[in-house]
């Protein structure tokens, strides 16, 4: 008889189990995460700027920016890392891109751009990036620069950067290496880390 009522006991906690099991895997969001000597920074993608997105998680992934530094720093306007400006990278490079523009999203504080050199098709060079530092934003460089993401947690870290000692030409007197990669977290996951509410 005690045979018997365990049997119909572990039957009803299987049964259980199968009822509470996800019914499918719960969705995840590539988050860009950067991280540096003083800190780190992680930030959200658009969907509205797909290429832009799409390049950059290639490179992240690839470990691309790490062998680069933040290399220009300069107060109340932009960190700048990735590949330094030459011909090399912004000249018939398959590192360029046809801009996204979208009205909505600006140079506000935070925002994580793609840098260019100045050519008349305004086009991206996925090499190199930006994070504005400015607390009023960059309006001017809105519908000039392409913008296709924007920091979710570490502020503090971006601050710390933006004050860094530089040379004549913007260059911090202390390298910052990049660490740059692609953390999947979901929904939960970024309200729980960062309060960080995916857009509707």
């Amino acid at each position: 008889m005690l045979y018997v009522s365990l049997f119909f006991v572990l039957v009803q906690v299987a049964c259980s189990g199968k009822d509470n099991a996800p019914s499918q895997q719960e969705k995840t969001y590539p988050i860009v995460k950067i991280e540096t000597r003083l800190g780190v920074m992680h930030f959200w993608l658009f969907d509205e700027t797909p290429n832009h997105k799409a390049k950059f998680i290639e490179l992240a992934n690839a470990k691309h920016y790490n062998q680069f530094t933040f290399n220009r720093v300069i107060r109340n306007f932009v960190i700048q890392g990735g590949c330094p400006d030459s011909v090399q990278y912004f000249k018939d490079s398959p590192y360029l891109l046809e801009p996204e523009f979208v009205d909505s999203i600006k140079h506000v504080y935070g925002a994580l751009g793609m840098g260019r050199d100045d050519n008349p098709e305004k086009l991206s060079n996925a090499c190199q990036f930006y994070v504005v530092n400015r607390e009023m934003g960059l309006p001017n460089l809105d519908n000039n620069y392409m913008i296709f993401g924007k920091i979710i947690d570490g502020e503090d870290v971006l601050e710390k950067i933006e004050i860094e000692p530089t040379n004549a030409n913007d260059k911090p007197k202390v390298a910052i290496p990049l660490d740059v990669g692609i953390v999947e977290l979901s929904q939960q996951q970024l309200l729980d880390s960062f309060k960080f509410s995916i857009p509707e």
